[in-house]
């Protein structure tokens, strides 16, 4: 069922921005997860997560009619929203804001789209790649191409990028086992060899370079 982000603030469908924005600084202090410890912060966590969600969608107008829709679809229609098409929507909308270079706008429309159709991998496949446009996304841009790849694991294309992402994100063991993955099924691609290569000789040089303490510093 779809969460209902009104709920989640305690404020009403007529609630206007400046008042939900305070609901939510509110509820940020006394809901903070450091305000928790032990196997409570973990929800805590998740619960903050969802505020979150919940004020990025209610201060979008884009974001808060779509959700609207969302959330009156079942008592019109006599049955639960159809997600994968609100996924669809979301996609499309994080796709133009990719195109136009507002990464994070474009993040945050393939996060939802992800949310609303989890067994999509090109929705986190999307994800990874606006993710992996901002600086301090590499967690999550590894994430998102990790669970893309075991939406479809065969995909040659998230796998190189899987090996490319885990790459830039310092993780030479995981991008070399994406990339060598994604060779099997992509054989003559010059990206994924180059890629490849590289990894391979900079593993080569430091292994080289082991144990060799002739101009150690005193």
């Amino acid at each position: 069922m779809k969460v209902n982000y009104y709920e989640v603030l305690g404020v009403d469908r007529s609630a206007s921005e400046p008042e939900i924005r305070d609901r939510f600084r509110r509820l940020a202090r006394e809901q903070h997860p450091d305000r928790y410890s032990g196997p409570d912060k973990a929800e805590a966590e998740r619960k903050f997560q969802t505020l979150t969600e919940a004020v990025n969608v209610l201060t979008n107008p884009a974001r808060r009619k779509q959700h609207d829709a969302e959330i009156a679809s079942p008592a019109r229609a006599g049955g639960p929203a159809d997600f994968a098409q609100v996924g669809k929507a979301y996609l499309s909308i994080g796709v133009k804001a990719y195109r136009d270079g507002d990464y994070r706008s474009a993040y945050e429309n393939f996060d939802m789209a992800a949310k609303h159709n989890p067994q999509d991998g090109k929705a986190f496949h999307y994800l990874a790649q606006a993710a992996s446009r901002i600086p301090s996304y590499a967690r999550q841009a590894v994430q998102a191409i990790e669970t893309a790849v075991q939406r479809e694991p065969m995909n040659a294309v998230y796998l190189k990028d899987a090996g490319l992402i885990c790459k830039r994100a310092g993780l030479a063991a995981k991008a070399e086992r994406y990339l060598e993955e994604a060779l099997q099924w992509d054989a003559d691609n010059i990206e994924i060899r180059t890629a490849l290569s590289e990894l391979r000789q900079r593993t080569e040089t430091k292994e080289g370079g082991k144990g060799f303490t002739l101009f150690k510093k005193g």
